[in-house]
């Protein structure tokens, strides 16, 4: 598997046709904008087979607080996917460590991220990675215009 950080307009694609696999409600095009428009503060990088896209990590320095971390800027992991035929190949393990290897030459001493608290297998990444669980929020949000 050949991890690449993304330079090119192709490569931007690949990730962004990836993100709307994981993102369910947002389209390969929305992803694609939204990627095109990333602050320089955020990194992509590409998992590649031989001929297929197979994942993909998105990453930002974080200069605010974030949860259970004592540094700043922290890298902070914004979504990682790797397409079912290739899970457990270790091919999240290597973006992962791709993702981690620029965010240390960023000056990141700590990594951030987060998941909903129904999504299991996302859970047991973050566990499996080394992460560790340092907080549950339950958001709430009202109205006001009724």
């Amino acid at each position: 598997m050949d991890i690449q950080r993304v330079t090119t307009a192709s490569q931007l694609t690949a990730c962004a046709e990836l993100a709307a696999a994981l993102y369910k409600h947002e389209s390969a095009e929305a992803m694609l904008a939204e990627f095109q428009s990333l602050p320089t503060t955020n990194s992509l990088f590409l998992a590649r087979s031989a001929s297929d896209a197979a994942g993909f990590i998105h990453l930002s320095l974080r200069q605010d607080y974030v949860e259970g971390t004592a540094s700043s800027p922290v890298l902070y992991l914004e979504g990682i996917y790797v397409k079912e035929a290739y899970r457990f190949s270790g091919t999240a393990s290597a973006l992962l460590k791709a993702g981690e290897s620029w965010g240390r030459s960023q000056g990141c001493k700590e990594m951030g991220s987060d998941t909903v608290l129904t999504n299991e297998s996302g859970a047991a990444f973050h566990e499996k990675a080394g992460f560790t669980e340092v907080n549950r929020i339950i958001c709430f949000a009202k109205r006001l215009d009724s």
